[in-house]
């Protein structure tokens, strides 16, 4: 029984009968949850589910290999390669699809601190939802806190790009969706965000551009109204 079928409803039996990946699918259709590549969906994934999914991964890479004509029973090089490719998308470079958010600990601003922040640069690593082909960058935030921001240390700023960056995506959302998540979580009064990456589907396919380069940014609050401070944003970066 199709679990992507609105309509249907499970029971526990039936659902224990299905794939690890169709139980969860079940569960996003069932609650009107999107799940494209770039979305977390931790929620709704059950202990003991993540090894399932491993498991289904494998085996659909093994077919995959099977399809491109490569003989793994006698090639060694090939021969755990399914094995390893499911565990680095699911334990690493997809990993901030199937984990919840790190603990991020949050102070009160008792100092009342007003003067620009810069963290960064912060690398970052992440993949082309196109052709899964690896984005590699680095990330400068800039916050100007209020005396109502919550504080948080700097490591957990690499944390949270970590969770965002590590999915399938494209950069111009991953670097909206960083803001979002930081400016929820900080709450300032300006926050600014500069991202320089890499992308190996220009270097590695298609043109084959190993020059190219791709910079966005996202500007939010003060640092989008003050062209002094956002001037003073970008000019620190350059010295960095």
């Amino acid at each position: 029984m199709p679990a992507s079928t609105s309509t249907v409803t499970l029971d526990d039996a039936e659902l224990s009968r299905l794939a690890a990946s169709e139980r969860i699918r079940y569960r996003l259709v069932a609650a009107d949850c999107r799940y494209h590549a770039n979305d977390n969906i931790a929620a709704y994934i059950r202990d003991g589910e993540l090894d399932e999914l491993r498991t289904e991964v494998e085996a659909h890479m093994h077919q995959v290999l099977k399809a491109l004509v490569i003989d793994t029973e006698s090639d060694h090089n090939t021969q755990e390669t399914a094995k390893r490719v499911a565990k680095m998308f699911l334990t690493e470079v997809f990993r901030g699809r199937y984990v919840p958010m790190p603990s991020v600990t949050e102070f009160p601003n008792v100092e009342r601190l007003n003067e620009l922040m810069i963290v960064g640069p912060i690398t970052v690593r992440s993949a082309c939802s196109h052709h899964l082909c690896p984005i590699l960058g680095r990330v400068w935030i800039g916050i100007l806190p209020n005396e109502h921001s919550n504080l948080i240390g700097l490591s957990k700023y690499a944390r949270i790009c970590e969770w965002i960056m590590s999915r399938p995506q494209i950069q111009e959302e991953a670097v909206t969706m960083l803001a979002n998540e930081l400016q929820d979580r900080v709450k300032p009064d300006g926050l600014a965000i500069v991202m320089e990456a890499d992308h190996f589907c220009m270097h590695w396919r298609g043109v084959k551009d190993n020059d190219s380069m791709m910079t966005n940014s996202v500007m939010r609050g003060a640092f989008l109204k003050d062209a002094n401070l956002r001037r003073e944003f970008l000019s620190l970066l350059s010295k960095k």
